[in-house]
């Protein structure tokens, strides 16, 4: 499965955007005989079979990622061996294409197509209809977007001038309350992990919600006076902050590689965090941040710390540097 992140990477040079939603999902990749009897599920109206590939399957995701990167990024289908182990079929021309078609790959039925100009994008949309007419694909014409200048994509706003974040929950999540449940709580952190790369300082806010426990939420529940203990205090004040934080989180602006690189770095005793910052060598003060980095930490000492806040920056945002030297 490819990495949203690098999905999002190197959209500068687009004006115009096509977001594309597949439809029908996995269900046009057809099932084979074995793998019929295995999906098979009984009702009270007897035993049924699944013809198409069903939604909830282990494999499903990959199976139907591996059908759109050979149709549309031009990846080779080998033939089989006689102990083939895969029991479904792709729904695969005989005679795959071998040249790519969007030039970059796409996270299962979310496509995103960028133009340089209004014919690039034309080009490019006209391409990816034949190729789908070919592979017996279709797409969802009502949720996609068609020539923007501003798109949505795998939850993120994308335009030329950088990336926004763009939760579908987010007044859900800036308007709850503090979970009650060790549960909750993590449902909540894994919400805001996807975004970690808008918010700055993730890790060092994040920590007080980190450490608590099952045990401590028993506690909060059942004896209410722990509450106003220190670690609750901070753990609802940094809740409080992340929820502020999510609402408010900055534009990210795209890797300019005429800009000069700094990484800023900060490391506490429990969390290290660093800033990929871009200067125009002729102003003074325009920053564009092209990504923030945070991670917990153990215990260590003050010169152990610093080393590692710097080498963590280093290797999390230097992609694209190139000779530019990093203060």
């Amino acid at each position: 499965m490819p990495l949203v992140n690098d999905l999002l990477e190197d959209l500068d040079k687009y004006l115009r955007y096509c977001s594309l939603d597949m439809a029908s999902g996995f269900w046009v990749v057809p099932m084979t005989d074995r793998a019929r009897l295995i999906s098979a599920f009984i009702t009270p109206m007897g035993l049924f079979e699944w013809l198409r590939m069903p939604f909830g399957l282990c494999n499903a995701p990959q199976i139907y990622q591996r059908l759109i990167d050979n149709a549309l990024y031009g990846f080779l289908k080998l033939s089989p061996d006689d102990n083939t182990r895969d029991v479904f079929e792709n729904g695969e021309p005989a005679k795959p294409g071998i040249h790519s078609v969007l030039g970059r790959r796409s996270y299962i039925d979310d496509i995103l197509i960028g133009g340089t100009s209004w014919d690039d994008l034309c080009e490019k949309v006209e391409r990816l209809l034949d190729v789908c007419k070919q592979w017996h694909l279709s797409i969802s014409v009502e949720k996609s977007e068609w020539g923007m200048s501003k798109v949505d994509y795998l939850g993120h706003r994308v335009s030329g001038l950088g990336l926004e974040a763009k939760p579908k929950n987010l007044e859900s999540l800036t308007a709850l309350e503090f979970p009650r449940t060790l549960k909750g709580l993590q449902s909540f952190l894994g919400s805001l992990n996807y975004y970690h790369r808008f918010i700055a300082d993730f890790a060092v806010y994040a920590t007080p919600l980190y450490s608590l426990t099952e045990a401590d939420f028993d506690e909060y529940v059942t004896r209410p006076e722990f509450r106003e203990q220190e670690k609750w205090s901070d753990a609802t004040r940094a809740f409080d902050v992340l929820k502020t934080k999510l609402a408010e989180t900055p534009m990210l602006k795209h890797f300019d590689e005429s800009r000069e690189s700094v990484v800023i770095v900060y490391a506490s005793d429990w969390a290290i965090s660093g800033v990929l910052d871009r200067l125009r060598r002729s102003e003074k003060a325009e920053h564009t941040v092209p990504s923030f980095g945070s991670c917990r930490t153990g215990r260590s000492c003050a010169p152990r710390r610093d080393m590692r806040r710097t080498s963590r920056s280093t290797r999390r945002n230097t992609a694209g540097c190139y000779s530019d030297v990093l203060f």
